[in-house]
């Protein structure tokens, strides 16, 4: 993302971009990422558990992405019974005035859809940071934020794309906001967060996808009054939007009650996926 924090110290230490190797291998990986989601789904029956009537779900882009390369993500959570909205701003290009401005106006169209009812932020990648921030701007009003390698630290700033996104900055333009927005979307929650990263992300070196002091760590953390997580899956970057393992960590979280919040765990995830599916 924007290399802010090198900006104000050359000398800042970071986790750097992930290795070329992981970076070539995301275009093998993706199509068999997709292809075994898409089996998955056609096996496993839904979960269907949402109680209630179906639970608003507001899926956030990448950087350069649009609402399309959501769209297996956001059948599959449609599957699941949620009321699953694109973010409907076209690509997304960054921190510019009409980024900033249009995805609160389209958080609180999406709000309207159910009165009363959270809305909870899946975001991906950068989409993920802008999950966080609209999470802030919009208090009361969130269930929680799910992050899919979403390098929200200052640490994790230099990635594969971070080029791209200076690219960006000067073709579309940055909002006199951005470092704010940035800012403040590194404070603390007040709604349950996980993180969902792979240690084989070919596009952001996943330490400063964590949310975590350590890996696999939940509870509430650094400052934050909400249960925080991180769930480590193998996954390409791209992949994250419908690799399965990834899909069934943010089914399992998405079912969770933030007022009787229970700590992710693969056995008991799958438990209830198997329990499901009988």
């Amino acid at each position: 993302m924007y290399d802010f924090a090198h900006d104000a110290d050359p000398q800042a230490a970071g986790y750097g971009a992930p290795p070329l190797l992981l970076t070539a291998a995301e275009a093998f990986r993706f199509p068999v990422e997709l292809t075994s989601s898409l089996v998955s789904d056609l096996v496993l029956p839904p979960r269907r558990s949402v109680d209630g009537g179906p639970r608003p779900v507001l899926v956030l882009p990448g950087f350069m992405a649009d609402d399309p390369l959501t769209a297996r993500l956001r059948g599959h959570l449609r599957r699941q019974g949620y009321a699953v909205h694109g973010w409907g701003l076209g690509r997304n290009v960054g921190l510019t005035d009409a980024i900033v401005d249009g995805l609160i106006e389209r958080f609180d169209e999406v709000a309207a859809t159910a009165p009363g009812a959270p809305v909870s932020l899946v975001g991906w990648s950068f989409g993920g940071l802008l999950a966080r921030w609209t999470a802030h701007r919009r208090p009361g009003q969130v269930r929680q934020v799910v992050c899919l390698g979403s390098p929200w630290r200052a640490e994790g700033e230099r990635t594969r794309a971070t080029r791209m996104f200076e690219r960006a900055a000067i073709k579309h333009g940055l909002s006199d906001r951005a470092r704010d927005v940035v800012d403040e979307l590194r404070r603390p929650l007040d709604v349950p967060l996980t993180a969902i990263w792979s240690r084989t992300d070919g596009i952001a070196h996943w330490q400063g996808c964590r949310v975590g002091d350590s890996a696999g760590s939940t509870g509430p953390s650094g400052g934050s009054p909400a249960p925080v997580e991180d769930v480590g899956v193998p996954s390409s970057h791209v992949g994250l939007v419908s690799n399965p393992l990834a899909l069934a960590a943010l089914d399992d979280r998405l079912a969770q009650d933030p007022a009787d919040w229970r700590p992710f765990s693969w056995r008991a995830a799958l438990a209830r996926r198997t329990r499901v599916a009988a």
